[in-house]
């Protein structure tokens, strides 16, 4: 397509790729969705982006990143059925980190049917030089019908620009010394007495200076004073835009120094199908079928004591007693969108000496070749930690995300994106604990 040129979309389930060249120099370029109301967001909850990856309606899902070769994408999945009647608008856009888009060759926006994976509009941009952000192309209504609409407007000023432009309200990082007040309601502490109520004061002041002495004649009393408005509700937080995406070049990040040391952290893994594979479950452009993946975690704690979070014999473990780790559940279908999660509590930080987050396939196929999966480790209160797996060459049923070290009260998080093929007759779980030294003792059990 031409920049400004438009076409119909034939069906209401959609995948868009934003795709680029790799190579030495080429900085990192991330997709982003803004449904837009008379040209603004009702809420910053109309942004998808890869800090908020799924608009509540469902109808905009940002699907993560995938490298084949030199060939990047990043993925949004777009079902137009399930846009709400407010919205005439879906901007879809980039953002690049660490650089310009005149750094990235061969960048496009590609529209496919989710389901065929025939093709539905391509847009590729050129000429791009000192631009950080760029709306590339927008669904819009006309006429009761959806088109798509090459669009190709460059920002200098990044996300953050183009996201303001829209009514995006966005967080400014602060530093850690700063004397600025968190502009986040402080969130509880996991697992943590309330605090104490203050204890009550003596011979407080008066909370209004002594009236003044009559005087001694009648004077005209002042007007009365406004009405006092009682304080609103505390907005909701701004949205951040910070990130840290672990590569093998840089593989690991300190907790730390990201401000993640507190609170709750999620752990979560997403991932999709790219073609249909016997005994796969799964559709081209997305489909997870009947896949079912275990999110799973060996724990070794402070203390001495080991064990296993995982579904397979209902280990889920506690967030507010030893291990500190819950799994939330077990996705057995695939159709839970947000993937698997776990959750731990970085409250107990001193109490963790060491934990590794795996994935096992308990079934619907074979190995993990053709499967694309992104790690994310959400802190409470720090910037998001992601980063993919790589392409499975081995028939691996077992591949051990990220371990997370204590390392003198900071955790380390090291990606691991580690494939493992386990012996015949051995578990994948006894396979992982030989491979990083737990020794542990393993009996077979199920769901």
């Amino acid at each position: 397509m031409q920049k400004g040129s438009n076409t119909p979309v034939p069906t209401t389930a959609l995948r868009v790729e934003l795709g680029w060249r790799a190579g030495p120099g080429v900085p990192d370029a991330d997709a982003s969705a803004l449904l837009l109301a008379t040209g603004k967001v009702r809420s910053d909850g109309d942004f998808v982006f890869y800090n908020q990856p799924a608009h509540s309606s469902g109808a905009v899902r940002h699907e993560g990143k995938r490298t084949v070769g030199t060939s990047v994408t990043d993925t949004l999945s777009v079902d137009l059925a399930r846009v709400e009647g407010a919205i005439e608008r879906i901007v879809l856009a980039a953002s690049v980190d660490g650089g310009t888009f005149g750094q990235v060759p061969g960048l496009y926006v590609e529209v496919t049917d989710a389901v065929s994976g025939r093709p539905v509009a391509r847009f590729d941009s050129t000429g791009a030089t000192v631009e950080t952000a760029f709306v590339l192309g927008e669904f819009y209504r006309r006429q009761g019908a959806w088109k798509f609409r090459a669009v190709g407007q460059g920002y200098s000023s990044g996300l953050e620009g183009l996201a303001t432009d829209f009514g995006i309200t966005v967080d400014e990082p602060q530093h850690p010394a700063s004397p600025t007040p968190e502009p986040y309601p402080a969130s509880p502490t996991v697992g943590a007495p309330p605090p104490p109520p203050a204890p009550p004061t003596s011979a407080a002041p008066a909370p209004y200076p002594a009236p003044p002495a009559p005087a001694p004649r009648p004077v005209t009393p002042p007007p009365p004073s406004p009405p006092v408005t009682p304080p609103t509700a505390r907005q909701a937080p701004a949205v951040r835009l910070s990130k840290v995406t672990l590569t093998k070049a840089a593989p690991s990040v300190s907790l730390a120094k990201q401000g993640g040391i507190s609170g709750a952290m999620r752990v979560n893994l997403n991932w999709q199908t790219r073609k249909h594979l016997s005994g796969w479950g799964g559709r081209w452009g997305g489909g997870r079928g009947d896949l079912d993946l275990d999110l799973c975690a060996l724990y070794e704690l402070a203390d001495g004591r080991k064990g296993v979070v995982q579904a397979l014999g209902n280990a889920f473990g506690s967030l507010n007693r030893p291990p500190y780790i819950h799994l939330d559940g077990d996705d057995r279908t695939g159709a839970v969108a947000s993937g698997e999660n776990l959750t731990i509590n970085l409250d107990h930080r001193q109490d963790f000496r060491r934990i590794l987050v795996f994935v096992t396939i308990y079934e619907g196929a074979s190995s993990f070749a053709d499967l694309h999966a992104t790690v994310t480790l959400q802190p409470q209160h720090g910037a998001p930690i992601d980063f993919s797996l790589d392409e499975c060459t081995v028939p691996s049923t077992v591949c051990a995300l990220a371990l997370i070290t204590n390392t003198g009260g900071d955790l380390l998080v090291q990606r691991e994106a580690r494939y493992l093929v386990p012996e015949r007759g051995v578990s994948p779980q006894r396979t992982i604990d030989r491979a990083y030294g737990w020794g542990m003792n393993w009996t077979p059990g199920r769901k």
